[in-house]
């Protein structure tokens, strides 16, 4: 790290999210456009913190809120290929309750492997409780060619909930994401990726949801 701003990227995605129940219970669609700004500054060689944002635009006419939410970041370089981070948000759901976290999270990269554990605290307003989610992920990044502008990126998370935000919520293994996609780095500023992202939901007392979403993305940073 310098002791400098760093970089400031700027994400675009676009996704059309297909969601159905498990249950054949029927399915709807919608098209969402993600904005994700962010910025950060190196502290130290080894210590930097981040502003990350957000801003998902969905359609209101199928009931999915449009969200924001801004992510303070301090991240620290613990080892060679492993950082260690905590991070406050404040997420803000267009007619729907807004949400507080706290974030700690320990990153590593093992050649082509990609870990990532995560522990969050959610504050829900008006929620009678708590809730506190582990989300442990695992992903690979290949790359495809010689120069390193193609590659190839898949990983997989678990969203295990030790408490829900109200005492009827659900606890356990209550999602799991995957993605996989290709990547294409244009320049050191452009970058294309193209990926496929699953959600699934899972419930105790009715169908799981599941959400497919295909996704193009550009990432610019300067």
């Amino acid at each position: 790290m310098s002791s400098a701003i760093r970089t400031s990227s700027l994400a675009l995605a676009s996704a059309v999210l297909i969601t159905s129940h498990a249950a054949a219970q029927g399915t709807d669609e919608g098209f969402e456009f993600w904005l994700n700004p962010s910025l950060s500054h190196d502290l130290t060689d080894r210590t930097g913190v981040e502003l990350e944002t957000a801003q998902r635009w969905r359609s209101a006419e199928d009931g999915r809120a449009d969200t924001y939410f801004y992510r303070l970041w301090l991240n620290h370089d613990a080892a060679p290929g492993v950082t260690v981070s905590g991070a406050v948000e404040y997420r803000i759901n267009d007619g729907a309750a807004d949400e507080t976290r706290l974030m700690q999270q320990v990153s590593a990269r093992h050649g082509i492997w990609r870990t990532r554990l995560r522990l969050e605290q959610r504050f829900v307003e008006n929620a009678a409780q708590t809730g506190l989610r582990i989300r442990p992920r695992l992903g690979v990044s290949v790359p495809l060619d010689e120069a390193g502008r193609w590659s190839f990126k898949s990983d997989a998370e678990l969203f295990v909930t030790l408490q829900a935000t109200s005492p009827s919520g659900d606890e356990g293994l209550t999602g799991l994401r995957t993605q996989i996609g290709f990547g294409y780095k244009i320049n050191e500023r452009l970058s294309l990726s193209a990926a496929y992202l699953r959600q699934q939901d899972f419930f105790s007392t009715r169908p799981d949801v599941v959400g497919h979403a295909p996704i193009i993305a550009i990432d610019y940073s300067f």
